[in-house]
């Protein structure tokens, strides 16, 4: 998501630092580096606490960068032959790096590309409002629900499209599955449905998933699944940032138990003591 930030909040007692849903990436395909000099700088000033992303603690890598998920999308789209099939691909809305990706490569296979949906278009407008990007020079938009029947109803070539949808989740409201399930779309056999993303690990979500895509392939669609990397930091970014600011304590989150403990248990290891990593509940106060 462009313009992100982690925030520092300076107090009289201490700077805390708030680092969630981040990750360190040296080849962003939208915007600027990681102010590496920065995050230095309040390290050698001194952090009190850092309130950290723990979700993937327990993975142990680098988070890839966004530039191998265009590489991905590369290969998907212009990788395979699509020639007289509908490519239907799906992501997260506020994701505007991958959006710009998908939306470059489109115009490479020479389809005319179209947005559908509700919060692709809340996203891209609020993009271009903050001069990140302009899309509507590039691409069609079916911004409602009760309008994409009658948009597919006119098409008469889907295999000229590329059609962005929300629905990736398996939200059974969101464009894809309607698609699918009340029948807006008349798919055809190998037909190309790529979700850039991952499953949001919660149940509603799996199963969800689970349905839409025993659905697609009972109609002998082309699945492409996981043509994603993470937004967040895997084990060594978060290592990377605790060297970095050198916090005197830390509070994981984002996270279940699981994850929170693999946090903790990166922070013994890099020698802090128990006492200054802190598992707290929604709610709990604590002083430092």
């Amino acid at each position: 998501v462009p313009q992100t930030v982690i925030i520092a909040v300076h107090t009289p007692y201490g700077t805390l630092v708030y680092a969630n849903d981040f990750k360190l990436d040296n080849a962003p395909t939208l915007g600027d580096k990681p102010n590496f000099k920065r995050l230095k700088a309040l390290g050698e000033k001194g952090v009190k606490v850092l309130i950290v992303d723990s979700l993937y603690a327990d993975t142990a890598m680098k988070t890839p960068s966004e530039n191998i998920a265009r590489e991905m999308l590369k290969d998907v789209l212009l990788g395979v032959n699509s020639r007289g099939k509908a490519v239907i691909i799906t992501t997260f809305s506020s994701h505007i790096a991958r959006l710009k990706s998908i939306v470059e490569l489109g115009k490479k296979l020479r389809r005319k590309i179209v947005f559908l949906g509700r919060s692709l278009s809340k996203y891209t407008t609020a993009a271009q409002t903050a001069g990140i990007i302009d899309f509507s020079k590039k691409a069609e938009f079916v911004r409602y629900g009760n309008k994409v029947g009658k948009f597919f109803k006119k098409i008469k070539h889907p295999e000229k499209y590329l059609f962005i949808v929300t629905g990736h989740q398996g939200e059974p409201r969101a464009v894809l599955p309607r698609m699918v399930y009340q029948k807006l779309f008349d798919f055809k056999e190998e037909d190309h449905v790529i979700f850039s993303c991952s499953i949001i690990p919660v149940e509603a979500n799996i199963r969800n998933r689970e349905k839409l895509d025993s659905a697609l392939r009972k109609k002998k669609i082309r699945l492409f699944t996981d043509v994603h990397v993470s937004g967040h930091a895997f084990r060594e970014d978060l290592r990377d940032l605790i060297n970095l600011l050198k916090p005197k304590n830390i509070i994981p989150t984002h996270g279940n138990k699981k994850k929170l403990r693999a946090m903790k248990e990166l922070a013994l290891e890099m020698g802090y003591k128990s006492k200054n990593i802190k598992i707290l509940k929604n709610g709990v106060q604590v002083t430092f």
